[in-house]
């Protein structure tokens, strides 16, 4: 039985190629046609047998010729396809189909814009830390320069907002896929960054996760801390998103959780994938208000520029309050 087993999973790695078999019977066959006209043309009393063969013998060659370039070019048709280039993490269309199967469906239409929720205050400053660093603009003496707007998405747009504009973007690409969304601009969060909701169901569908990282890979570490609030609220099914990339086992991890994990290159081509008109609301809120100035994470203000101590020493951005 065990041999059986694996005779079994032998053939299932080599699949049948019906047009390369059929087109190597009928040269076979030109072949078998060609040796007995001239076994045939040997004898004068079968000389007009081996003529008729050959003149047929035209019939197999063109069958077999076209079944190999039949063969060949669908060969090269899934060659190409298999090259297509793919984002390192789940495709765009699957950022939104696997909440969209847990939800009986919904729209990919445009959406009302996203409401706020003021309730339970949740988040963790996280611009206390200097390892989550956001982009900043230049500064030249004591004059800053604004980052430049583009006027179509890449990732400098990603490197010139700050993280509460990049949760804008999230959660406007959520509202526009048909979710009602609900976050809070300041606040401590618990680990979730926007709520989705859905007409087809009660009670919030998912939760979202938003990191403005630069050069930091997410790692398992973050991804785990994310199941547990998903657990802890009974979610089966929960996005992050980063600007940044994800570590190998970072990725392993979230497709073993349920956990939708889209990189800085995945979210851009899911932006490529809205409309004309929706690609530029997106880039709208990107660019709302001062996008390059910190959000405090606690009070949601405006950081504003300080001084170090010592004059020499770097700027930085602190909270008024």
């Amino acid at each position: 039985m065990a041999n059986r087993g694996n005779a079994r999973r032998g053939n299932r790695k080599k699949p049948r190629e019906p047009f390369l078999e059929k087109g190597i019977q009928a040269l076979a066959l030109a072949g078998a046609f060609w040796m007995a006209t001239l076994f045939l043309g040997g004898s004068p009393a079968l000389a007009a047998v081996g003529n008729g063969l050959r003149s047929i013998l035209w019939l197999p060659l063109a069958l077999g010729a076209g079944l190999l370039g039949i063969h060949f070019v669908l060969k090269r048709i899934a060659a190409d396809s298999s090259n297509t280039p793919s984002s390192s993490t789940p495709g765009a269309r699957d950022m939104f189909a696997h909440l969209r199967d847990a939800v009986g469906g919904a729209p990919q239409s445009e959406a009302p814009k996203p409401t706020k929720s003021k309730a339970t205050p949740l988040r963790d400053v996280r611009f206390g830390n200097s390892s989550e660093k956001s982009s900043t603009p230049h500064h030249q003496g004591n004059t800053q320069t604004v980052p430049f707007k583009e006027s179509r998405w890449s990732s400098n747009v990603f490197s010139a907002i700050e993280w509460r504009r990049f949760e804008a973007v999230v959660e406007t690409l959520f509202a526009q896929a048909g979710f009602e969304t609900r976050s809070q601009s300041h606040g401590a969060d618990g680990g979730v960054d926007i709520w989705l909701h859905s007409k087809n169901a009660e009670g919030p569908v998912s939760v979202v996760q938003c990191k403005h990282w630069q050069g930091k890979p997410v790692t398992v570490k973050e991804l785990r801390e994310f199941l547990g609030v998903m657990a802890s609220h009974k979610l089966k099914r929960g996005t992050y998103a980063t600007t940044s990339r994800y570590t190998a086992d970072a990725l392993e991890f979230a497709k073993a959780n349920g956990i939708n994990a889209q990189d800085g290159n995945g979210l851009l081509k899911l932006i490529a994938q809205r409309t004309p008109e929706q690609q530029a609301r997106l880039l709208e809120v990107a660019y709302e208000g001062e996008y390059w100035k910190p959000t405090c994470a606690s009070c949601g203000v405006k950081m504003v520029q300080r001084e170090a101590k010592r004059k020499e020493g770097p700027k930085f951005w602190g909270c008024v309050n």
